[in-house]
């Protein structure tokens, strides 16, 4: 269907009782439902009311961010002997592809059923500042409770590809995160300083507010409540990346391909916008996971590359379960 919002158009796959409305406007996930086991079907991400405000938010709630997801320092790196220069949105740095990155562009959207979306992008040599030309596809897809994204792109010039999903969980529907349980299949994380960036570091959990190799309550894990916005060094297993239980009993499980998941707790979380009908956008109230290519990697070098060349495309699978926890 269209929306009111011109050209931006939306989807809502369904298996059973769960339901997920896609976007076009930045392959946004908007609504995500799903039932509890008592007959609430729960809105576990944080969504607009209004599509057009996924154009201009400042949270990247929902989306998928690129052409490189996360930090990079200086908005400046080098490949090939070539510095290039990419558009700063934070301060001297580029987050989530720079202030008009792949979250707000309007993809092309096009159903496939009730189970599954394509959208399509294609992006220009010079967009943003990074060079190249990169045509890049997302297909979503619902098998019950399971959500897969599976992400592609190509490239006519090497270029850094690092793509990720930003939904925001609340597995309540609402309130603060803190009584959330969580669990990530990581015993080691790449440190930042005082501006986010990375050290360069690949350090162990052990010790630290980010040891979530047994499941913990996220408030007994900081006690101060301060904010994480960190990225952990996956496992190399083929066990979940992370999961996460929530007190009425849903429990959120995620697989991925990639090396790293960014972990943050929302303080930054603000009603720029109406939300979802029974659902409060204030800082604590969602946790993004974002799996991802490590945060800055185009300035370390001994972090796993995402240099996309027309030998090697980008590809990503993540697929994301929320159902009631099985005993």
């Amino acid at each position: 269907m269209t929306s009111a919002a011109s050209e931006i158009r939306s989807h809502t796959l369904s298996d059973g009782d769960v339901s997920v409305t896609i976007l076009s406007i930045g392959a946004a996930t908007q609504d995500w439902r799903v039932p509890d086991g008592t007959g609430r079907r729960v809105p576990v991400v944080l969504g607009y009311a209004d599509p057009a405000a996924y154009a201009s938010q400042g949270g990247f709630l929902g989306v998928i961010v690129g052409r490189v997801a996360n930090r990079i320092a200086g908005s400046t790196f080098t490949l090939d002997g070539v510095t290039h220069h990419v558009t700063p949105n934070e301060g001297p740095n580029q987050l989530h592809g720079g202030p008009k990155g792949w979250w707000a562009k309007n993809w092309t959207l096009e159903a496939d059923g009730d189970r599954a979306v394509q959208l399509t992008l294609s992006s220009p040599d010079g967009d943003m500042g990074f060079s190249g030309s990169v045509p890049a596809q997302i297909t979503i897809s619902l098998d019950g409770h399971r959500l897969t994204y599976d992400m592609s792109a190509t490239c006519d010039r090497p270029t850094p590809i690092n793509l990720a999903n930003h939904n925001y969980y609340n597995l309540m529907g609402n309130g603060l995160i803190w009584d959330h349980q969580m669990k990530v299949n990581a015993d080691r994380f790449t440190p930042t300083g005082g501006d986010l960036l990375p050290t360069g570091d690949i350090a162990p959990v052990e010790g630290t507010k980010y040891d979530y190799r047994q499941m913990r309550r996220i408030a007994d894990a900081d006690p101060t409540r301060g904010v994480s916005d960190i990225n952990f060094a996956l496992n190399d297993e083929k066990d979940a990346a992370v999961s996460v239980l929530a007190q009425n009993g849903l429990q959120l499980r995620m697989w991925t391909d990639q090396p790293g998941l960014q972990f943050y707790t929302g303080q930054g979380i603000t009603a720029g916008a109406k939300p979802l009908d029974g659902q409060t956008h204030a800082p604590c109230h969602g946790i993004a996971l974002e799996a991802q290519g490590f945060p800055d990697a185009v300035n370390q070098p001994n972090f796993p590359s995402v240099i996309c060349t027309p030998e090697k495309p980008y590809k990503q699978v993540t697929t994301i379960e929320i159902a009631p926890r099985m005993e």
